[in-house]
């Protein structure tokens, strides 16, 4: 019996998922390592590729384990990478990563955006389906470059697909992990000329574009363990949209992933036009290409799992006990809270205000006031959606902080006939059943 692997690189941590092809929800083991960020002066947050590289080989090494122990000379036969979007590599002319991959949540950028030509930043969201801002991977490049990172001969490889490449497969762009990154013109899927020259680069900079799913060579890098040796090596795309797929398409539901980022996700039988794209930008909404080939994905996002798990390290909740502890007393709060504003939800925000003017202002009254707060920042986005396409009629929420019961509670207030998902690992059971595809595909004649 095959096994297969869904490798998730989170904003938190990197999880492994092994799982049999034929019979996915035969789970056989799990493991995680935290994710290697290097935080910096004011919030500035990077990943070096030997840190990654070194997370990556404890990870698997410790699976390798298990499985030795669980399934006695059994080995995974295809293995498929998913993860963050826009945070990336520069990899130089000879193979190796030119500077660290700057987390898809740091805030350099500003001076960058300042001197982007008026005509590119006027045409950016409608072209590109996403709203220009520092998140964006055309803005961390340029700061790359005006660091003086020569551009010059180099290609940009997000940091799943820099995981699939260090597993020993091709350096390649996955379709939705490319559509992210503002390089792209959603209305040719071809490179857009202009922003690449204004980057000071050209096509070159991309890898070859292939969908989620396409096999790039074997797992037949030295430092990976036997258990996943020679495995089949693809790049399953963007973390959301593997986990929405994980999940069985529907049209009329919201797929939301409630992470360190929460994701509010439409599936789309064609795209939106570029007016209809330039609208929703405004709003911080994208449009860009699905993992699964032909379809496309609404996405939009606050960053709720950041201001909570920012909240809990500034009361000093640690470990599950605490967290479930605090838990059950939000879940006490009933009616108004006390006088605690908040703010920092909006997706190009992120730092957690808040403003207490009481002196009963605990800690779960705080936590409470910031899924109001991120409440009321997605019926915003809601309502924009629904003056785009017919509104959804339910909702599927998947997610680490998704365990949560006031999280449950808070969501079911904005989000119709709202469903937990019963997996705890959505988005790497996605990426195994991509590894599964990519398997099948490579024993069809």
């Amino acid at each position: 019996m095959s096994l297969v692997a869904g490798l998730d690189i989170g904003s938190t941590g990197i999880k492994v998922l092994v799982t049999t092809a034929d019979a996915p929800d035969d789970e056989v083991l799990r493991e995680q390592v935290p994710t290697p960020w290097a935080p910096g002066p004011d919030g500035t947050t990077d990943l070096e590729p030997i840190a990654l590289h070194a997370a990556l080989e404890e990870l698997l090494r410790r699976a390798s384990a298990r499985l030795a122990e669980l399934r006695p000379g059994e080995r995974v036969d295809a293995i498929a990478a998913t993860g963050m979007g826009e945070s990336g590599f520069l990899v130089g002319p000879a193979g190796a990563p030119l500077a660290p991959a700057p987390a898809w949540f740091d805030p350099r950028g500003a001076e960058q955006l300042d001197r982007v030509p008026a005509t590119i930043a006027a045409e950016f969201a409608g072209r590109c389906g996403i709203p220009l801002g520092v998140q964006v991977t055309t803005t961390k490049i340029a700061v790359r470059r005006d660091e003086g990172i020569p551009l010059a001969g180099a290609r940009f490889s997000s940091v799943p697909e820099w995981a699939a490449h260090l597993l020993g497969g091709e350096l390649v762009a996955e379709r939705s992990l490319l559509g992210r990154t503002g390089l792209i013109d959603q209305d040719t899927g071809r490179a857009w000329p202009e922003m690449l020259a204004h980057l000071g680069t050209d096509e070159s900079l991309i890898p070859p574009v292939v969908d989620a799913g396409t096999p790039s060579g074997a797992a037949g890098a030295a430092w990976v363990p036997a258990a996943f040796r020679d495995a089949v090596v693809t790049v399953a795309g963007h973390d959301h949209l593997v986990a929405s797929a994980g999940a069985g398409v529907a049209d009329d539901r919201y797929d939301v992933s409630l992470g360190t980022a929460e994701v509010l996700l439409r599936v789309l039988d064609t795209p939106l036009d570029l007016t209809a794209r330039a609208r929703l930008a405004e709003r911080l909404i994208n449009v860009v290409p699905h993992v699964i080939p032909g379809r496309w994905a609404l996405v939009a996002g606050v960053k709720t799992g950041l201001l909570l798990r920012r909240a809990l390290r500034l009361f000093g909740v640690a470990g599950t006990q605490a967290r479930d502890a605090l838990d059950a007393e939000v879940m006490r709060i009933d009616g108004d809270l006390p006088a605690v504003d908040v703010s920092g939800a909006r997706n190009d925000d992120g730092a957690l205000r808040l403003s207490v003017l009481a002196d009963d202002a605990a800690p779960a009254a705080v936590f409470e006031a910031i899924l109001r707060h991120s409440n009321d920042e997605i019926r915003l986005l809601i309502d924009a959606i629904d003056r785009e396409v017919q509104p959804a009629t339910s909702a599927l929420l998947t997610g680490g902080w998704s365990s949560m019961r006031s999280v449950r509670r808070a969501r079911s207030a904005v989000l119709p006939d709202l469903r937990v998902s019963e997996r705890e690992q959505d988005t790497a059971y996605g990426a195994a059943l991509t590894a599964a595809r990519a398997l099948r595909s490579t024993l069809t004649p």
